[in-house]
């Protein structure tokens, strides 16, 4: 069954309008609430901001409180450290300056060992002794030995005595002990003929010994390199 004929539109004539599409209701409501949800974005967007700003600040604070806590636990221990040296210095004290006093501590004092040799020889009324002092050296010690900054020298001293007897040379090491802390390298006794009358004064005995004289000296600091 066909429908009716649609007739085409006769020169001269206009098409009919197309029928306006309705729009939802709501759409037509958003004008209502307009200021709302822009008070409502704008409110939330600052909000954003501001939870933002809070986050960041508080890791800012968080990081600040650590560094804190790192430098007052270094601050402690710097104190602890420094009371200690503290109460190490005022123990020690009295020590070391009685081993200055005797000369280990310092600058080596070879005048003080010959004035020790000329008046133990005087008041022990010694036979005639000779000596030779050498050079100064660095002793290597074990690494096992701190001496802080200090180093160990020592002076070897090679000293000849003629002895009437052994206790001549044990009071004479004695005595030179009073002027600094030396170490025996070692020592040779040699025995003579024994004499008598007039060579009642003859030496019965000679000593060749080696002795250390030691000091401790402040470490030389090492230069700084030009950068």
């Amino acid at each position: 069954m066909s429908g009716p004929l649609k007739q085409p539109p006769l020169p001269g004539m206009k098409k009919a309008a197309a029928p306006a599409r309705t729009l939802p209701l709501w759409l037509g409501e958003l004008a209502l609430i307009r200021r709302a949800l822009l008070c409502f974005t704008a409110t939330m967007l600052a909000s954003l901001a501001l939870l933002s700003l809070s986050i960041g600040y508080r890791e800012r604070q968080a990081d600040e409180l650590e560094t804190a806590r790192h430098a007052r636990s270094a601050a402690a221990s710097l104190f602890n450290h420094v009371e200690a040296e503290k109460q190490e210095i005022r123990a020690y004290e009295p020590q070391f300056l009685a081993l200055r006093q005797r000369g280990l501590i310092g600058e080596e004092n070879r005048l003080a060992w010959i004035d020790a040799i000329r008046l133990s020889q005087e008041q022990r009324k010694l036979l005639p002794i000779s000596y030779d002092i050498g050079a100064q050296q660095l002793l290597q010690l074990p690494s096992s030995v701190a001496t802080g900054q200090y180093q160990l020298r020592a002076s070897k001293m090679q000293l000849h005595m003629d002895l009437l007897h052994e206790l001549d040379l044990l009071n004479f090491l004695g005595d030179l002990r009073q002027a600094g802390y030396f170490a025996v390298h070692d020592c040779m006794l040699k025995r003579h003929g024994a004499g008598g009358g007039a060579a009642a004064m003859a030496p019965t005995l000679s000593a060749d010994c080696s002795l250390l004289w030691l000091t401790l000296g402040s470490a030389p600091v090492p230069a700084q390199g030009r950068p």
